[in-house]
């Protein structure tokens, strides 16, 4: 089955503020998640396969709340909290779907139903492209 990784996320990984093993938890949950960032696995389940402590799992989703790439609802199935990566963030199974699910994630946000991912900007206008880059083999 095809697999589409929002590229907000993707392309820009490199500009968040998260340490590594943030970064590499954020790559367990994108795989643990279902298409649309449901993550249908329990924080206790996800320490047992990440091979870490609950507390661990915690201080990892820690910073990725803060920057709304992971989300808490409540749960409503059973007391506590449940996860979900944002819509902003999370994986599809094509482009269509993911382009569907943006644009409703922005009449959310908007509304102010869903809270916005709060990702770095640029500081700099990156520069522009001048053709064809010289590249050689060494």
């Amino acid at each position: 089955m095809a697999n589409v990784m929002s590229p907000i996320i993707a392309e820009r990984i490199w500009a968040l503020p998260l340490s590594g093993s943030a970064v590499k938890f954020l790559q367990y949950l994108v795989s643990r998640s279902d298409f649309g960032g449901a993550l249908p696995v329990r924080q206790k389940d996800m320490a047992a396969e990440y091979g870490v402590t609950p507390q661990a799992v915690s201080g990892l989703m820690a910073p990725l709340c803060d920057l709304n790439i992971v989300l808490r609802p409540r749960s409503e199935e059973r007391n506590g909290n449940s996860y979900r990566l944002h819509p902003l963030a999370a994986k599809y199974e094509s482009p269509e779907t993911m382009e569907a699910s943006f644009r409703t994630a922005l009449v959310r946000i908007q509304a102010g139903d869903l809270p916005n991912l709060k990702l770095p900007t640029y500081h700099q206008t990156p520069p522009a492209s001048t053709g064809r880059p010289k590249l050689q083999v060494a």
